[in-house]
């Protein structure tokens, strides 16, 4: 029988900097609740709106695999193996730390906010060579149907790449429309966040940043019942 726990968006942990405003769903920084420090190799789930120009300064990242995914606005990267970049809406990137790393991430524009998920993942093998990647995706291509985002290294798939038996897959449905998914290995869940709309999954109703995580299942189906865009994090349970 599936199991599935369910964390409802006002229940996230919350901190507010001058240039900072984060909602985060698993235990970070400040918040921490022993009843949410992950779900399974998902350790991550930070929300975060950035004022203009602002950011976050060098910082170093080991073992862990880091996806950033704008949801609005534009995100100027910089780290230590040299890579410049801007990642904007309908873009990917994945950090793999490895042995260790040392970035930035900066609002590119001065004059409006940037909002970006950043996604922690526990890696499959520890201490491997840093990397960076970064793709654009047709948002059509997500339109009443799942479009995979991430997959593991070894899968070959047309995604970003992550040192993980980890996908991530992204949908933007129609009011009504009912959509099923497969999870992807046996003794794997998956954490399910609205980023807009409102769904029901599980007989369970998710309104826009409600995050809801399923275990001891093949498949999950998923009824918009408003215009919707959800993302789905299928990861090991560990």
């Amino acid at each position: 029988m599936s199991e599935q726990v369910f964390h409802a968006a006002a229940s996230r942990g919350h901190s507010v900097h001058d240039w900072l405003d984060s909602y985060h769903t698993f235990s970070f920084a400040d918040y921490h609740d022993p009843e949410r420090m992950q779900f399974g190799a998902l350790r991550v789930l930070n929300d975060d709106v950035v004022a203009g120009g602002q950011g976050f300064g060098t910082h170093p990242h080991r073992n862990m695999e880091i996806v950033s995914i704008p949801l609005q606005g534009d995100l100027e990267h910089r780290d230590s193996m040299g890579n410049v970049a801007v990642i904007c809406q309908n873009e990917v990137q994945i950090m793999s730390a490895g042995t260790g790393i040392q970035h930035s991430e900066y609002n590119k524009n001065k004059d409006k906010t940037v909002n970006f998920l950043q996604i922690w993942i526990l890696p499959e093998k520890m201490n491997i060579q840093p990397r960076y990647d970064q793709r654009a995706f047709d948002p059509t291509q997500r339109q009443n149907q799942w479009k995979t985002l991430v997959a593991p290294l070894s899968s070959g798939e047309d995604a970003v790449l992550i040192n993980q038996q980890a996908w991530f897959s992204s949908g933007k449905l129609q009011a009504s429309t009912t959509l099923p998914y497969r999870l992807k290995a046996a003794g794997h869940g998956v954490y399910i966040f609205v980023m807009h709309g409102a769904v029901v999954v599980n007989g369970q109703v998710l309104k826009a940043r409600d995050g809801f995580g399923v275990w001891n299942t093949e498949e999950i189906t998923m009824l918009a019942n408003v215009d919707s865009e959800v993302l789905l994090i299928d990861v090991p349970m560990l």
